[in-house]
């Protein structure tokens, strides 16, 4: 356990000791920030729908664009960055597994991608302040930001293992996400209930609408519990083959 907690603490450590984190973390507060104002002014207008304004926080355009493409940007150099200073092969000599060297990167920049959407319970304290707010739609809404930031992160981490360039394996990242992120958009272009069914059940969109309506669906959560292990799992896989390869 002590590896692991001393992987993840080097791991989180390391992103604020690059200018990028902080230009992540400034774009991302902006860009929250406009959004949170845009949508508060908008429930303010005469005539604006009943509703609150953190539900659509989380489901505006922007909210997946910015994942799509800052989590590439988390990932790239978890293990990239290893290949390219040569560290690489002393990671993997080392007295450590390879599962705990994969799940301690993972969850340094889960961490991280976490830390970027802490700022954002100040919004939470500023509607209580004016107005009375239910709780469980907010936990929901969080809840479902830290599973699908671990899902696309999972999948961004591998693609770091793929590689020695940081800005490839960001490509590979963005390139393996859009694919994740789009199979449950066929949805609405299939005519066969089956079929709707089963891309419904990829719907990204709609899953995130659900958890900011405060419904919890446990189909939801098995299956980004399960891909993200899939793909952790793929890692591992790929840093064992580096390992024994010559």
């Amino acid at each position: 356990m002590s590896k692991f907690q001393a992987i993840v603490g080097r791991e989180w450590r390391a992103y604020f000791l690059s200018p990028l984190a902080y230009v992540i973390l400034a774009a991302f507060l902006l860009m929250n920030g406009m959004i949170f104002a845009a949508i508060v002014a908008f429930l303010n207008t005469p005539g604006a729908p009943k509703g609150q304004a953190l539900p659509f926080l989380f489901t505006n355009t922007y909210f997946w664009i910015f994942n799509l493409f800052v989590v590439p940007i988390i990932t790239m150099r978890l293990f990239a960055e290893e290949r390219k200073t040569g560290t690489f092969e002393t990671l993997l000599t080392s007295p450590v597994s390879e599962t705990v060297v994969v799940l301690g990167k993972f969850t340094g920049a889960l961490g991280f991608f976490l830390t970027l959407w802490a700022p954002t319970l100040v919004y939470v304290w500023i509607l209580r302040s004016q107005t009375p707010i239910d709780l469980g739609p907010v936990l929901a809404g969080y809840l479902a930001i830290a599973m699908i930031g671990g899902y696309f992160l999972s999948i961004g981490t591998f693609a770091s293992t793929l590689t020695k360039n940081q800005i490839v394996a960001a490509i590979l990242g963005f390139a393996m996400l859009i694919p994740v992120f789009s199979a449950g958009l066929l949805e609405t272009l299939s005519n066969d209930p089956g079929k709707r069914e089963t891309f419904g059940y990829f719907n990204l969109w709609d899953h995130m609408e659900e958890f900011s309506r405060g419904v919890v669906d446990t189909r939801r959560i098995v299956y980004y519990l399960s891909a993200t292990a899939f793909f952790l799992y793929l890692t591992t896989v790929s840093l064992s083959a580096k390992k024994e390869s010559p």
